[in-house]
């Protein structure tokens, strides 16, 4: 057994270990106080001894002077926590919903940098709408008995009674801000794009969650294949934009008005014949929504649908010279696609033109974007009768398949600033003001450590430049600046510390490309 040590004050001398604690890097006294508190906690107390009001605030200090993993919070009744009751209170999030950390906010920016850049050099304007909207506008839109309108919405009643849902896509709100706002009057052709989460109560699997992220692209005011052609070259360049070769091109057109509903009747006759091999899903949407029937990835459902009749044999003559003239435009680029007389979109407000980009690397769930046009839904929501067509591109996908062979630069301040002494402080405080009004990265030390701790705290940070300045730099107006990544060091003046670090920046940036 340890010697015991004095508890100068706090209680009496005890040399007994916890059980299981016997391996504590403790301060002196600490583990005759820490014995006492358990005792206290549950009750207990050893003969002729007392733990005294100034134990328990002692010992949490003296804990985390130790930084002790097991105790590291104050309680309000016993004055510390271990570990394990921590855990029970803790908030955690909810499930299918997480978190998107600083290191995987850069590979977020980078998507949606380059993707910005693709959708601005084709015209398309931002648009940011409200994540809450009225129910009616989703359920009308996308269809009472769809699955994500019938099981997946995240719905609820405001004060006031109203039905209120989080978005589970975002086409019907751009619609909605388009009719509401008269967007169209200001020019017929309108280009719009958004980024912004989803919500859907569905199961969560790889690359797909509750709350989602999509990039979302919608043309507004032409109906010819020509607006169908700009939107599927636009997907394609954006993914190439971001370095995804590896993926294909689905198309098929749904028909219209015209010529869907013959479609639909073969259709349902054919699943009806079928229904004992078909999923309980599906033998509900053979009936209320039989195209949805193309889109479940249960085994006997697919091979059920393999056999069904195929939509382009019913196509009118619009919708097929509609169709072809989007296939020559892409021929015409040099664009691969495949032809798939099984896609589907899952929303009711679909007609003619609908594609898919899909990848081999995300399991069932293979589609990264999609999209296809929707003529009537301005109408059906209450807008003028203009034509429509947009997609959807999913962020966590896309971020997915990438991985960790973006081209990312390690990310540091482009400055810290190792002060030593009060008056070197103030002025390191001063300095990183200005510099950042300049937009340079500056960092310094809150603590007043001493250089060397204060370098390996800039290193940490992944600086590239540290400035090391004292009492003695102050008076002579000059101070050494080093280059982390060289180990060069050199003399500048303090008088113009911003110019001479801004273009010292500059040449670095023109001598890197």
């Amino acid at each position: 057994m340890r010697k015991s040590h004095q508890l100068n004050n706090w209680g009496d001398n005890s040399d007994r270990v916890p059980p299981g604690r016997e391996d504590f890097s403790c301060a002196p006294g600490l583990r005759a106080g820490l014995s006492r508190a358990k005792r206290a906690k549950k009750g207990r107390r050893p003969p002729g001894s007392r733990v005294r009001k100034t134990l328990l605030p002692r010992v949490i200090e003296l804990l985390r002077e130790a930084d002790n993993p097991k105790f590291d919070q104050k309680s309000p009744v016993n004055g510390y926590i271990e570990r394990e009751e921590i855990s029970q209170l803790e908030i955690a999030s909810i499930k299918g919903f997480r978190d998107i950390l600083p290191e995987e906010t850069r590979a977020w920016h980078w998507i949606e940098a380059r993707a910005r850049r693709v959708l601005e050099a084709f015209g398309f304007q931002e648009i940011k709408t409200p994540v809450v909207e009225k129910t009616e506008l989703f359920s009308r839109s996308i269809g009472q008995e769809t699955d994500i309108v019938s099981k997946e919405m995240y719905t609820f009643a405001d004060r006031k009674g109203r039905s209120l849902t989080l978005r589970p896509e975002a086409t019907a709100s751009v619609v909605r801000a388009y009719i509401q706002n008269r967007l169209y009057q200001a020019y017929p052709v309108q280009k719009l794009y958004s980024i912004g989460p989803m919500f859907r109560h569905e199961r969560p699997q790889k690359g797909r969650f509750r709350q989602f992220h999509q990039i979302n692209a919608e043309l507004f005011g032409d109906p010819g294949p020509g607006s169908d052609a700009d939107m599927v070259v636009m997907a394609v360049l954006l993914f190439r934009s971001i370095g995804l070769e590896d993926v294909s091109l689905n198309l098929n057109s749904l028909g219209c008005s015209d010529c869907r509903p013959a479609f639909r009747k073969a259709l349902m006759d054919y699943l009806s014949d079928k229904k004992i091999h078909l999923c309980e899903d599906c033998q509900r949407r053979a009936e209320t929504n039989p195209l949805r029937v193309f889109d479940c990835k249960v085994e006997t459902c697919q091979e059920v649908v393999f056999e069904a009749p195929a939509i382009d044999r019913f196509l009118c003559r619009a919708c097929q010279a509609h169709f072809e003239g989007l296939q020559d435009m892409l021929n015409g680029l040099e664009i691969p696609f495949v032809l798939n007389p099984r896609l589907v979109r899952g929303l009711d407000y679909y007609n003619r033109t609908t594609f898919e980009v899909q990848t081999e690397h995300l399991g069932a769930q293979n589609a990264v974007a999609g999209g296809g046009r929707y003529d009537g839904l301005a109408r059906l929501l209450g807008g003028p009768d203009h034509p429509a067509i947009g997609f959807a591109l999913g962020l966590e996908r896309v971020a997915a398949l990438i991985g960790e062979d973006l081209p990312l630069e390690e990310k540091g301040p482009h400055l810290f600033i190792a002060a030593l002494g009060g008056a070197a402080a103030r002025s390191a405080f001063k300095w990183a003001a200005e510099l950042r009004n300049s937009g340079l990265w500056t960092e310094f030390d809150y603590s007043g450590a001493g250089l060397k701790s204060q370098m390996k705290k800039a290193d940490r940070l992944n600086a590239r430049h540290v400035l090391m300045v004292g009492e003695n730099e102050l008076k002579s107006g000059r101070a050494g600046l080093r280059n982390m990544l060289t180990g060069e060091q050199v003399d500048v003046e303090l008088a113009d510390l911003v110019n001479v670090l801004k273009e010292m920046l500059k040449r670095e940036q023109d001598d890197k490309y």
